[in-house]
């Protein structure tokens, strides 16, 4: 009998395991820039709203495939980010809060002055972020992971700094090589 017990502990403990591994990390901006004083890694910020469809493919679609769980999760810190929540945001020495949020609204909101910093008005948008958390560019809109691999490894690999021109960057991508599954 006690085998029984230990086979099933067993199979659950190795089941939560693998569960846990095939899910995105995510965290808050001010955990991740905490983790980036110990352990200095990029971020990647989803910048989402409750009522953007868009957003809910990005989490259904791409944040779920395996190529791109397991890239973020190795390589960057993944924030979350309600653009019109009502979380008060310590950045970089300033906060940053939602005074004209309406808890009773349903949809829209009032836009949240972390988003306004950011100059981010389209959703959803992937902020990426060095490893001092200044930004490096938005990358607006749904993105299939492909779409993302290409951006992933664009900013962690900081290829993004050696491209100056229109040609440059298309050059870059008629080169890149995806290894993501998944389009």
């Amino acid at each position: 009998m006690s085998k029984i017990y230990f086979i099933a502990a067993f199979l659950f403990v190795s089941i939560s395991i693998h569960a846990q591994g095939t899910k995105i990390k995510w965290m808050s901006l001010t955990e991740a820039a905490k983790a980036q004083e110990k352990n200095p890694k990029k971020i990647m910020m989803d910048v989402y709203t409750i009522w953007c469809g868009p957003c809910k493919m990005l989490d259904q679609n791409t944040f779920q495939n395996p190529d791109v769980v397991k890239y973020v999760n190795e390589n960057y810190y993944a924030v979350k980010f309600n653009a019109e929540g009502n979380e008060v945001i310590k950045y970089q020495g300033k906060e940053f809060k939602n005074p004209d949020f309406d808890p009773d609204s349903t949809g829209r909101n009032a836009q949240h002055e972390l988003s306004q910093a950011f100059g981010i008005n389209s959703y959803p948008t992937i902020i990426f972020l060095d490893e001092k958390s200044n930004p490096i560019m938005p990358v607006i809109g749904y993105q299939t992971p492909n779409q993302l691999e290409l951006y992933l490894k664009l900013f962690y690999n900081n290829d993004h700094q050696k491209i100056e021109t229109q040609e440059a960057w298309e050059q870059y991508q008629s080169k890149f090589e995806f290894e993501f599954t998944g389009s």
